[in-house]
Parts: structure tokens; sequence; C-alpha cells
């Protein structure tokens, strides 16, 4: 009696397609204004950017020849930042403000500058490979009057390292805004009186300074 019922075949029972309810459309509008992340996500970020040195170190290469012009020292920073500074009662910052914005803005153009001085002006020169935000060697002449083809792949470089993903990616008509900036910035150095920067490096460097200050950089 077992031996026939083990014996018998099962088949599937047929399967019935489910068909919804009702639908309910999804929301992707943003529920927040864009906001900064804490403090310590983009100190972290920064050190980075600086070659993964110590905080005491980036100060000091933040500094360079000239003192506090482009930076002052951490302490100077650490409260506008949004950190706590239970020495003096001061809470934890818990919204975005101007100042904030603006501490964030200072060291990203010390970073800029010191990367012009340390990627593209380095005597010996230093390998692409081995800079830490200009990884690219600068196009012949002097600099001014990029072509798209001379400015778009460097560019990528720089969008890359600072928006983590390509230019083929970003919204219309950025490249082309940020050669404009380039070349605007780089047709003014020309023939300028013993400048800190010359062409090249100062269209660089701007391009830099509006990718470190990019909301897609600074917020999420």
């Amino acid at each position: 009696m077992l031996s026939a019922a083990c014996s018998g075949a099962v088949s599937p029972a047929r399967t019935v397609a489910l068909h919804p309810l009702s639908e309910v459309p999804l929301d992707t509008s943003p529920k927040e204004p864009p906001r900064l992340m804490p403090a310590e996500a983009y100190i972290r970020s920064y050190l980075s950017l600086f070659g993964g040195l110590a905080p005491l170190a980036v100060q000091a290469r933040a500094r360079g020849n000239t003192g506090a012009q482009l930076f002052d020292t951490w302490d100077d920073y650490l409260a506008a930042l949004g950190l706590p500074d239970y020495r003096a009662d001061i809470p934890r910052g818990a919204q975005t403000n101007a100042l904030m914005l603006a501490a964030f803005e200072r060291l990203g153009v010390a970073l800029c500058d010191r990367a012009v001085e340390t990627d593209l002006r380095a005597r010996p020169a230093v390998a692409p490979a081995q800079r830490l935000i200009f990884a690219f060697d600068l196009p012949p002449g002097d600099g001014a009057n990029l072509p798209p083809a001379a400015f778009d792949p460097r560019f990528d470089v720089l969008h890359r390292r600072f928006l983590a993903y390509p230019t083929s990616a970003a919204p219309e008509g950025r490249v082309d805004r940020f050669r404009a900036l380039y070349n605007s910035v780089a047709a003014r150095h020309l023939g300028a009186p013993r400048p800190s920067f010359g062409p090249a490096e100062a269209g660089w460097a701007a391009v830099c300074y509006g990718l470190v200050r990019h909301p897609e950089f600074q917020f999420y």
C-alpha cells in the first residue's frame, strides 16, 4: 500500500498571475533641501585630496610659503566647520550656514593653489600618475584659448577627482561653461606683470575652485 502511494506522480499546480489591485506613483521629489554632511566626513575628504596626510601636515601644506594668506590653523576653522568645542561649551553645528561654507571654500582654495604648486610647478616635474589633483600634462603653448580637444579630457580628470563621475554623465553644458571659465582666466593672465601663476596654471586653478565649490561636492 505504501509502495503504491509513493510511486504516484505529483504534477505541479497551475500558477495564476497576480494582478495589482492598485498603483501608487513613486514620489521622487526631494524631501529636504541640500545640506552638508558631518564635518568629519569633509575633513577626511580634504585630508585625502591633500594626499592622505595627517591634519598637521595638511595644515603645513595649505599654508605653504605664504603663511596665513590662504589658510591659518585648524583651530581657527574647526568650530566654523561645525565641530563642537567642549572647552568653550560650543555644541556641534546642527545646520548649514554661510560661515561653514566659507570655511570649506577657504580650505578648497588652499587645496587648489597648493596643488598647482606641487603638481604643475614642481621641479623636477612630477609624473602625472603621482600628482594629487592635476593628473595630466599641460598642452603645449601659452595655455590660453584651449580648444575642446585639449581642454575636455583634462577637465574630465578633475571632474572625476572631485565629483566622482565622468563628464559624459554630467548635465548638458557643464563642460562648455568650465572651458569658457578656463579660457577667460587664462586670457587675463597673458602678459600680466610677474603673475603668481601663468595663464595655464591660473586657468586650471580657477577650474579647481569651481569644482571644489560645486554643490555636488559640498552637499548631498
